[in-house]
């Protein structure tokens, strides 16, 4: 007897199995001929290329510190030791964790989420530790500083959002990227004379065009996949741009 339910029902099995015939051709389909294939690869690689490009720069930054100036001053130094071990960690674990999701290991990214929110309290904690150790003061500071202080405080917001939105894929991963984002200032300042960079001016272009170009990135990433740019990431560059207008004057 066809009754409500079981009508109901077999529509449901009905749909659910022209879901999966489709999802099937599709896939069969040559990579660059299905626009869901453009679509699954821009959305997969995106922030774990950004994420190993960031890790990249901070080895090639403090790649004296790690490997071929191991005698140096900060190296003997705790908190710089601290404060260097935890930041590398979170670029580590932020291309692992971006990894899991382009794997689709989703227990995995889940487990070492935790880990991955425990080094990011670590990176807030140890950096501010080093302001107050080195920088006796907001007025000696120089302008670069005061917009990293900005920035290690927005870095802890959108950590605390992250945490919150951990359910919400789109917010979640857009938090934390944007987050490092702002953590890469003394990276960057570290990388120009490695690169045969030595001057001021030659820093800040090189500093304007590596930051512009992951915005640029992210941007096109929502486009492609929201068809949008994503408030997170519009807002967080406008901020990004506010803070370093603010501190030439405060």
């Amino acid at each position: 007897m066809n009754t409500p339910f079981v009508v109901l029902r077999r529509r449901v099995e009905l749909h659910i199995l022209v879901i999966m015939q489709t999802i099937s051709t599709t896939q069969s389909l040559p990579r660059g001929k299905a626009g869901t294939k453009k679509y699954s690869a821009w959305r997969k690689n995106h922030f774990f290329w950004g994420s190993t490009a960031m890790l990249v720069l901070a080895v090639i930054g403090f790649s004296d510190n790690l490997f071929f100036d191991l005698g140096q001053e900060s190296n003997s130094d705790p908190k710089f030791i601290i404060h260097g071990l935890f930041f590398l960690a979170w670029f580590v674990v932020l291309v692992i964790q971006s990894g899991f999701i382009r794997q689709g290991n989703y227990k995995a990214h889940m487990r070492w989420g935790i880990v991955g929110m425990l080094i990011g309290v670590g990176v807030v904690l140890s950096t501010f530790y080093v302001f107050v150790a080195v920088y006796k003061g907001w007025s000696v500071m120089p302008f670069y500083v005061k917009a990293n202080r900005f920035y290690t405080v927005t870095f802890a917001v959108l950590l605390w959002l992250a945490w919150r939105n951990r359910k919400n894929g789109v917010k979640h991963k857009r938090y934390l990227y944007m987050g490092t984002l702002y953590t890469l200032g003394p990276v960057l300042d570290r990388v120009a004379p490695k690169i045969g960079i030595d001057s001021f001016w030659g820093t800040v272009w090189m500093e304007v065009l590596i930051w512009n170009t992951l915005f640029l990135g992210l941007f096109l990433y929502d486009w492609r996949t929201l068809k949008r740019i994503h408030p997170i990431s519009w807002i967080g560059v406008l901020w990004f741009y506010i803070v370093l207008t603010l501190v030439q004057v405060l």
